[in-house]
């Protein structure tokens, strides 16, 4: 059995297109899986913040929100939010961006790094991506995040006591210098075998694409 191959995805819990891209890469690198030999991948999350500036409790929609953050006009922000509702749709993702809660992430990724070091990393991305584009959660909140922290089996305690303490933000802040010195300012971005940069929310061939290119380089090496 082959060695999985590395995939790190910088992130925001915040960006739509990531768990869109999230949906798509899955489904690439299943493509890529079905080949056989052993084929697999392993994913790593880490901590890309797009508007850290922003409050804990953002008064106001994503439509106030979006407008401001980038000078829009609201009838534009609609148009905008309806076509990625819409992509979102296409990859069985129900984005409601009627109750989405805007809020600061950066306890959300501090919270991911208490999942990985207790292996639920992936399991507790999932669940907040959910709760923050499709059930109208609050994700910025320590109560909150705890909560659906422990949803996923997390001790709900030790996940208060990570976040009060913020025993990760150092590594938060770690992920966000290492994404500066890769020159990565927008995300989702995935970084393939170390080696590879995909940029945005590709298609799931494209993923499979390039897993598969990694795959045969790696043949190549131990032939």
């Amino acid at each position: 059995m082959s060695e999985p191959i590395k995939i790190d995805i910088w992130s925001d819990i915040a960006c739509p297109w990531c768990y869109i891209g999230k949906r798509k890469f899955e489904a690439g690198s299943g493509l890529f899986a079905d080949a056989g030999d052993g084929r697999g991948v392993e994913v790593e999350y880490h901590s890309f913040e797009l508007s850290p500036d922003t409050p804990v409790d953002f008064e106001g929609s994503e439509i106030d929100f979006l407008a401001g953050h980038k000078g829009m006009q609201a009838s534009q922000v609609e148009q905008m939010l309806e076509r990625v509702t819409g992509i979102a749709s296409s990859v069985g993702l129900e984005y409601d961006f009627d109750t989405l809660k805007h809020t600061n992430t950066v306890k959300a990724h501090e919270l991911l790094h208490f999942a990985k070091a207790q292996g639920k990393q992936l399991e507790l991305a999932e669940r907040l991506f959910r709760a923050y584009f499709v059930e109208g959660r609050h994700v910025g909140r320590i109560s909150d995040l705890a909560d659906l922290a422990a949803e996923v089996g997390l001790d709900r305690d030790a996940a208060v006591a990570a976040l009060e303490s913020s025993q990760y933000v150092d590594e938060v802040r770690a992920d966000q210098a290492t994404a500066a010195e890769y020159g990565i300012n927008g995300v989702p971005f995935f970084v393939i075998d170390g080696k590879y940069g995909v940029s945005g929310a590709q298609d799931a061939a494209t993923f499979a694409q390039v897993l598969e290119q990694v795959w045969s380089e790696r043949a190549e090496v131990t032939a």
